[in-house]
């Protein structure tokens, strides 16, 4: 998610080798993000060739930025 939070748009090829992920690790954890309507999948074709890119969506960002602010507080408490 971190890095669809920073990026406008990803594809698989790009977040394989940013994640150092085999392509069905990659994909379970995409289909399971997807399936929460936290990324959007785009498919399209470069050439002659398919390419599938994905976006966080509104409600994947607002996950999140929930998520992050969990992992503040959580370390706050430890101090």
């Amino acid at each position: 998610m971190s890095a669809l939070a920073v990026n406008d748009v990803l594809d698989f090829n790009a977040l394989k080798e940013y994640l150092d992920l085999t392509d069905g690790n990659l994909a379970s954890h995409l289909k399971s993000l997807e399936k929460e309507g936290f990324i959007a999948v785009k498919k399209s074709f470069v050439g002659r060739k398919p390419n599938t890119s994905y976006v966080i969506t509104k409600a994947g960002m607002d996950a999140f930025d929930n998520h992050l602010k969990a992992l503040e507080r959580l370390i706050k408490s430890q101090k």
